[in-house]
């Protein structure tokens, strides 16, 4: 496949949602498998709902997630500008292109005019629907004559442009047909749908005239999009026929639903079962916070790989992908119709294999600042030898603490249960023999530690528990924890002694 060129086109209108994450990795997996151009472009043609910080909040989102767009703001410019409202007088000479060709038409009608209309065909039982029905009936430049329309723009009356949908005089073919990529073959009627605006009274374009248009312009050949844009399929497509321009290929992306399985996912079921819905963490004008996976704990990795699995099946069992094997296996035939429904608790599994992935050096890189927060300062490869015992319970890093606090602070107090049940009389005079034996070994590591204190046990002729149990407990307070001597051998001969007194002392 030849001069592939894919778009990712969000509004700026808040953070990110997840389904549009996964809309760009969609359009980033195809774009890669073909050696195409990813392109990043902004469309900010509703101005009532622009937000400042929205942008930059995608571009970062997609540099997190190893995304990054080929082409787009700030970056190799070949077809730019790439936000629309900086495109705003290109998509009015198109508009009047349009009207010239008796495809469109200047609409003067009010919102007040347009109310009355509505409310009258609600009385009626009907649905008011601007279309060839009544366009000669309502005040445009199809029911206006020439000089009137004219007047109207001189005298700076409002208006907007409506694209002329169906015109049943000119024999207009009645239906519009598409093959959609993932939803197959696809027929509209045309006399059904509405006349859209094209172009607002504010001197803005809609989204329907300014994306064809900047589809058109920047060379884009597959528009990969969710399905929610399918209702606006017919007219776009009617759009590249007015124009007489070759059109790209559709195709629409199942919704991610909630994890019950109905509706659409949203920042509500994050907020009530305790996931984020954004890649990275957000604060709106107001000062609220909304959750982000990457400060969440999740690995980049994690979000990239359980996206690609919503929605797209790669016809094996394989689940754990590199964003390389991604792009080598992605095909848009084997994204599924029906929604994906998201999973947290397969999220999360996502991130402990990932976890389990990643270098004992890596890690402790990630566990340092959660160390040095608490004034705790500890060598790197003490750390890393740490990571290593402990990071297949954890999920996410922030687990570390929880699962290895006893490496580097001597407990302060004993679990309740556990020291009752593992204490007894006579705990303590074996534990000061344990001292004894603990200090005689010169090789102070795991395995010969553990050698030489079972012996000892074993010698005595007494169960292992009697004193492996009060022993575990001394140097970590409860019954949890990796192998007791790793334990030991990280802590050292000196903390381990100190710490079996401290608890002498105090059970």
């Amino acid at each position: 496949m030849n001069n592939v060129r894919v778009r990712f086109a969000p509004s700026p209108t808040g953070p990110l949602h997840i389904g549009g994450v996964r809309t760009a990795l969609f359009n980033y997996l195809f774009a890669k498998k073909y050696n195409g151009t990813f392109v990043l472009r902004i469309e900010d043609t509703d101005q009532t709902r622009y937000v400042a910080n929205a942008e930059q909040y995608i571009i970062d989102s997609l540099n997190w997630l190893n995304i990054p767009y080929d082409e787009g703001p700030g970056k190799n410019e070949k077809f730019g500008p790439y936000r629309q409202s900086e495109r705003k007088e290109l998509y009015k000479a198109y508009a009047e292109e349009l009207i010239e060709k008796g495809k469109a038409y200047y609409a003067f009608d009010t919102a007040e005019e347009l109310d009355v209309y509505r409310k009258d065909h609600e009385a009626k039982g009907k649905t008011f629907i601007y279309n060839w029905h009544n366009r000669a009936k309502l005040t445009n430049s199809v029911s206006l004559s020439k000089e009137e329309v004219e007047q109207r723009i001189a005298n700076g009356d409002k208006y907007v442009v409506r694209f002329k949908m169906y015109i049943p005089e000119n024999n207009d073919i009645e239906t519009i047909e598409a093959d959609d990529i993932v939803r197959g073959h696809v027929s509209f009627k045309k006399e059904i749908l509405d006349d859209k605006i094209l172009f607002k009274s504010d001197g803005m374009p809609t989204y329907h005239l300014a994306n064809i248009v900047d589809d058109h312009l920047m060379e884009i050949s597959h528009v990969i999009r969710g399905e929610e844009w399918l209702p606006s399929l017919p007219l776009h497509i009617a759009l590249y026929e007015a124009f007489n321009w070759q059109a790209p290929k559709f195709a629409h992306l199942p919704l991610i639903l909630k994890p019950v399985g109905k509706g659409k996912l949203s920042k509500r079921d994050g907020d009530k079962l305790g996931f984020p819905v954004f890649p990275l963490a957000y604060t709106n004008a107001e000062g609220e916070i909304s959750r982000g996976y990457k400060e969440d704990g999740y690995f980049y990795e994690t979000v990239v790989n359980f996206l690609a699995l919503l929605g797209w099946n790669p016809g094996t069992e394989q689940e754990l992908f590199s964003l390389e094997e991604l792009v080598q296996a992605f095909d848009l035939t084997r994204v599924n119709k029906s929604g994906a429904r998201f999973d947290p608790d397969k999220t999360k599994w996502f991130n402990q294999q990932y976890m389990q992935q990643k270098s004992n050096e890596e890690l402790a890189k990630l566990y340092t600042p959660i160390l040095t927060e608490k004034g705790i300062s500890s060598e790197e490869k003490t750390i890393e030898k740490v990571v290593s015992l402990i990071k297949e319970r954890a999920v996410f890093v922030n687990d570390f603490w929880d699962l290895s606090s006893f490496f580097f602070v001597t407990p302060s107090e004993f679990d309740a249960k556990a020291s009752k049940k593992n204490w007894k009389e006579g705990t303590a005079d074996l534990m000061k023999e344990l001292i004894s034996v603990i200090e005689s070994v010169e090789d102070f590591n795991s395995a010969n530690l553990e050698t030489i204190v079972k012996k000892w046990i074993t010698g005595k002729e007494i169960g292992f528990g009697k004193v492996m149990q009060p022993f575990r407990l001394s140097l970590v307070g409860a019954m949890k924890g990796p192998h007791l001597f790793d334990i030991a051998e990280i802590i050292g001969k000196q903390a381990t002694i100190d710490r079996i007194k401290n608890a002498i002392d105090t059970l």
